[in-house]
């Protein structure tokens, strides 16, 4: 990644400075969000995912935006470092995950079997690493 990117990919994120510190990371997500279920989508994230993260050791900050075009969602969730986001128990994630969906799936009358509303479509991170000044 060029300077310039990092610089940029910072001031997006809302860092205090484009000096990344060593082992940060960005968790990113996308998921299938319709237009006619934007707004249950933010709530629901509102109520389960974002007090959930906010409790977890390494969390520093979430952007969440939507692509209309699309109809999808991105997540963007930066972590102090890879190896505290990679601490937390899968089966935690699940069981957020869970009360994600019964959220969603009580807001629409949903049968608790529905499939999820919003598929994830893809996942991967980004690993921050400070740039030295002058290549």
């Amino acid at each position: 990644m060029n300077r310039a990117l990092a610089v940029l990919l910072a001031m997006l994120l809302g860092f205090s400075s484009p000096a990344m510190a060593m082992g940060a990371v960005i968790e990113q997500l996308r998921l299938q969000v319709p237009a006619v279920q934007r707004t249950l989508w933010l709530q629901a994230e509102a109520r389960t995912w974002q007090p959930w993260l906010e409790q977890q050791e390494g969390f520093v900050h979430r952007s969440l935006y939507w692509d209309p075009d699309r109809e999808e969602g991105v997540l963007l969730i930066r972590w102090a470092s890879r190896d505290e986001w990679k601490a937390i128990p899968e089966a935690e994630v699940l069981r957020v995950q869970a009360l994600f969906e019964a959220e969603v799936n009580q807001a629409l009358n949903r049968p608790a079997s529905a499939a999820p509303l919003f598929p994830l479509l893809a996942e991967g991170e980004l690993l921050l690493q400070e740039l030295p000044s002058h290549p």
